[in-house]
């Protein structure tokens, strides 16, 4: 089958979260099964466009109401990333270095959409699916359908995966002009509590439509910032298929970030080796056990108790603990992590900012991950750290409840608890000080038991797959 994937972000292009993993390693996993699978996404002015050779596919012109604007679609020449992949650059709009956080960013992202479909619609051929990703993509499915230009698409099955709900792509209906010429008696498929929202409209017009962990599907009917009913209604054209992770480049025995390398069988001392590194760049001490939090520090993550959760763990374990923070996000929250370096020195040290290389070595080095997240639709995370033996500490919710089981439970690796407060997390921190002391055969069992697990795209692959053929 040829797939076209589109989406806002692909690592290593430009990725701002999980859906950037998830688009660089999907489509080259489906590509090495024999499927011709492509990603178009927008050309922002990133290293990877500036480092790789590219070649003009298409050019093209198209209005956003009364804005005429022109676009190109160029392709990566060399098939670097193991699948073709195209960016669209339009002038005045994607041509930003950041992927999100522009005052025009509905404007960007509809004329992106209204490019991409431009340029299908100008094939000599057809594809045999249109996979879209998140709200950036949301109104493709309605477009192929319902906007006259583009009606030679109206039969190209469209597939919706849906990585955060809670961000939807809301426009006002003064903004309905940007659409291209569409019927204009199909606008309660644009709508939702009177606004054009894009993720709603992917829901309602998308062949089918997938989460990316079946926790998550579930609570998208209790909890999806307004769309309750929607994911209710429709419900029998979804389902939860399980992110994977790539296994190329997530492996603690071959991963080009880290200079000590390690398979399950040594995973005890490769982690100890990579643990005196990490401590000894932060000053921190590699006789007690680190506990780790890698992501953005929003309140999706619970971010917010982080700091009062770290105090009250330092106190309650006296002093016999490690914390290393990696993040960026909420400058309130960035500011209390990077005060608590002055408070705990020798036990705490917090990193403002992303740095991939970096995170490479803390899942290397660390005891423990902590994901106290509010909302976690799948979570890579936490395969992340199970791949290089780290105990995830997560709450029971979405993918981190699918992926996770707790060590109080049979042949369970992590530690789970229920609610995003100072109280449970810092229960949950005492369980694991408690594991690393007192039972360090248990710890290393546990270890072996998650790099064991098979986390891997395959089986995903096939699911989606599954899909597909389903839909023709």
């Amino acid at each position: 089958m040829e797939i076209i994937h589109v989406s806002a972000e692909c690592y290593p292009v430009a990725k701002a979260g999980g859906l950037g993993d998830v688009v660089g390693a999907l489509p080259k996993y489906q590509t090495s099964m024999g499927h011709s699978a492509k990603v178009v996404m927008p050309m922002y002015r990133t290293k990877f466009l500036y480092q790789n050779e590219w070649i003009v596919d298409f050019k093209g012109r198209s209005n956003l109401g009364e804005r005429w604007f022109d676009f190109t679609v160029i392709k990566e020449k060399n098939n670097k990333l193991g699948f073709d992949l195209y960016l669209v650059d339009i002038n005045g709009l994607l041509d930003r270095e950041n992927v999100y956080g522009y005052s025009d960013d509905a404007e960007r992202f509809t004329s992106f959409q209204i490019a991409v479909v431009n340029w299908l619609s100008h094939w000599q051929h057809k594809p045999d699916i249109i996979h879209c990703h998140d709200h950036h993509t949301g109104l493709i499915p309605f477009m192929v359908k319902y906007c006259y230009d583009y009606n030679n698409l109206a039969d190209v099955p469209t597939v919706v995966t849906i990585h955060n709900a809670q961000y939807q792509g809301w426009m006002g209906w003064d903004k309905s002009s940007y659409i291209p010429r569409w019927d204009t008696w199909k606008r309660g498929l644009l709508e939702w509590e009177g606004n054009i929202n894009p993720l709603a409209s992917a829901v309602k017009n998308a062949w089918h439509v997938t989460t990316v962990s079946w926790s998550y599907l579930d609570e998208l009917k209790e909890n999806s910032n307004g769309l309750e009913a929607l994911f209710e209604y429709e419900k029998g054209k979804c389902s939860g298929i399980l992110n994977g992770i790539d296994a190329d480049v997530w492996d603690p025995a071959t991963d080009t970030y880290i200079d000590n390398h390690y398979t399950v069988e040594e995973v005890d001392e490769g982690k100890l080796e990579n643990k005196k590194l990490l401590c000894e760049r932060f000053n921190l001490d590699p006789e007690k056990p680190l506990f780790i939090f890698i992501g953005r520090l929003v309140g999706e993550k619970a971010a917010d108790v982080l700091p009062d959760a770290i105090l009250s763990s330092m106190y309650s374990q006296q002093d016999k603990v490690n914390f290393l923070i990696l993040g960026s996000g909420d400058p309130h929250v960035e500011w209390q992590l990077s005060q608590l370096t002055n408070h705990f020195p020798g036990s705490y040290n917090a990193m403002i900012g992303y740095n991939e290389k970096l995170s490479h070595l803390m899942y290397a080095g660390a005891d423990f991950l902590l994901m106290p997240s509010r909302v976690e639709p799948c979570g890579l995370n936490q395969m992340y750290a199970m791949q290089y033996g780290t105990v995830p500490v997560v709450r029971s919710t979405g993918g981190l409840k699918d992926t996770v089981v707790d060590m109080g439970d049979m042949q369970g690796w992590g530690i789970r608890f229920n609610h995003a407060t100072v109280g449970d997390i810092t229960y949950s921190v005492g369980r694991g000080v408690d594991l690393f002391y007192n039972d360090p055969e248990q710890l290393t069992w546990m270890r072996k038991r998650m790099m064991n697990i098979d986390n891997s795209w395959e089986n995903a692959v096939q699911q989606y797959i599954n899909v597909y053929t389903s839909l023709k």
